[in-house]
């Protein structure tokens, strides 16, 4: 672990996004990335699925009564790699920024709430699917898979995300840990729910950050009362489209490195003194020292998740002509099994 005299100056965005354009909220990122790297970051993380903008219509709107709003965000959905990712990954480029961004991913005829990592090079390290959508989200997203719960390498250092609620699970925040990871990156949408949505999310970063001995930065999204009259005419349900904003960026200690953004927008900035990761485990390192792995451990399945696998690959070796056999196949014994357990067992060959 590369931590000494290393410090890394990280942002988080508190931002709305442009309900009526994609691109519109597209050109928001990039104008963002722009005024982090100026103030000298070297880490931009954003709120989750950013762009387009979260599905906020799907908290307060009947399923029944929901159908227009959610075949428009197909519509304006981000495709993987696409313009999207393009503009994203010149604007990293262009800055020299790793960039931590969430959308909502088309992936033909399904969405996902899905989290993307662009190095400062530009190149886009890493990305993952949300994997268990949140309540009124499963009517919208489908289900992530292992594959996404990696750390990554990157300019600042070893990088995780998770996106919201999945931050109250704990084996897939196990699962980053035991990875290393030295920053984490949390995405919330923001304007939701209320103060109690703001005050337990501040609870879960500061525990995570404790936990695994490394850096969270949060971003969380926020609405303008123009959007939220946009979104439902009434007050009583606007209510619920109000409050829960904790932008914040906190130490392997636990404690908060700048006053926490809870309402606007505005860009949160903090220096990162990367030491702290090694202090703060020297005292408590939950994957090391602290672990009894012949107790306790976490079994992952970190292969995609695929609706379809090939019984006999192309590669199966080729029985010649003529020789008299009996075929045997072992199926997958999940939709997810790779089709390199398909095995083939040849028998009754030429007798001596």
């Amino acid at each position: 672990m590369t931590t000494a005299n290393r410090k890394v100056r990280a942002a988080a965005v508190q931002i709305a996004p442009d309900m009526e354009s994609a691109d519109g909220t597209l050109a928001k990122v990039c104008e963002a990335i722009a005024n982090a790297a100026r103030q000298g970051a070297e880490l931009v993380v954003f709120p989750e699925t950013f762009v387009p903008y979260y599905p906020y219509f799907s908290f307060v709107r009947p399923p029944f009564a929901a159908g227009p709003e959610h075949l428009l965000l197909y519509e304006r959905a981000v495709v993987v790699p696409g313009p999207v990712t393009d503009a994203v990954s010149a604007a990293a480029r262009s800055h020299g920024v790793v960039v931590v961004l969430g959308v909502n991913e088309r992936d033909h005829g399904s969405l996902y709430n899905t989290q993307l990592v662009f190095d400062a090079n530009g190149e886009l390290v890493l990305k993952r699917r949300k994997i268990t959508p949140t309540y009124h989200e499963r009517m919208i997203w489908g289900q992530g898979d292992g594959s996404g719960l990696k750390v990554v390498d990157t300019t600042v250092g070893r990088l995780g995300a998770l996106a919201c609620w999945e931050h109250y699970n704990p084996l897939a925040r196990y699962a980053l840990m035991a990875q290393h990871e030295e920053i984490h990156c949390a995405q919330f949408p923001g304007s939701m729910v209320g103060q109690i949505f703001a005050d337990q999310m501040e609870v879960t970063i500061r525990h995570h950050a404790l936990e695994s001995g490394c850096f969270v930065v949060n971003a969380t999204g926020w609405l303008t009362d123009e959007q939220i009259l946009s979104i439902t005419p009434d007050p009583k349900i606007q209510k619920a489209l109000r409050g829960g904003c904790c932008t914040a960026i906190v130490s392997p200690e636990g404690n908060l490195l700048a006053e926490p953004l809870r309402s606007g927008e505005g860009i949160l900035i903090a220096d990162l003194d990367m030491a702290l990761v090694t202090k703060r485990k020297r005292m408590m390192d939950s994957v090391g020292h602290y672990a009894r792995p012949e107790l306790l451990s976490l079994m992952i399945d970190d292969r995609p998740a695929s609706p379809m696998s090939t019984v006999f690959p192309q590669s199966a070796p080729v029985v010649p002509a003529g020789v008299p056999r009996t075929t045997v196949a072992t199926f997958p014994s999940s939709a997810n099994e790779s089709s390199a357990s398909v095995r083939s067992v040849h028998a009754n060959a030429i007798e001596a």
